[in-house]
């Protein structure tokens, strides 16, 4: 079986939102929990349009300013953005990178700090 398939797999079973951008700022995927998340701003139909249309000039500056920057090594892959205090969770911009270390797009990862509420190993809570 094709390793993209789990791949997907994974992102899609996280219950924190995913939206994949690639180096144009296009949101080429989101996952389930983020076309929930961002159902107000149109959900599935932001897939295509641009990123930068979502957020301020003064995010916008700073989304270019951390993607320049992931791209001046391969070693640049993560920073952190902000707190968000109501949600309890930090959130960081991630660079995606192909088999070579070439700079192909970026993602927003969220944290919660919140700990896990459920009881563990209990196959009963979902």
């Amino acid at each position: 079986m094709e390793l993209s398939l789990f791949l997907k797999s994974v992102i899609d079973s996280d219950t924190a939102a995913v939206v994949i951008c690639d180096l144009n700022h296009t949101i080429i995927y989101m996952n389930p929990a983020a076309i929930q998340r961002y159902s107000k701003r149109g959900g599935a139909k932001l897939i295509g349009s641009s990123l930068l249309n979502c957020h301020s000039s003064k995010s916008n500056d700073r989304i270019r300013e951390i993607v320049d920057w992931f791209g001046k090594s391969a070693d640049n892959n993560s920073v952190f953005t902000f707190h968000n205090e109501k949600e309890n969770k930090d959130v960081y911009m991630i660079a995606l990178r192909n088999d070579s270390g070439m700079l192909i797009g970026y993602y927003e990862k969220h944290e919660y700090r919140t700990p896990e509420s459920r009881k563990v190993y209990d196959f009963r809570n979902k």
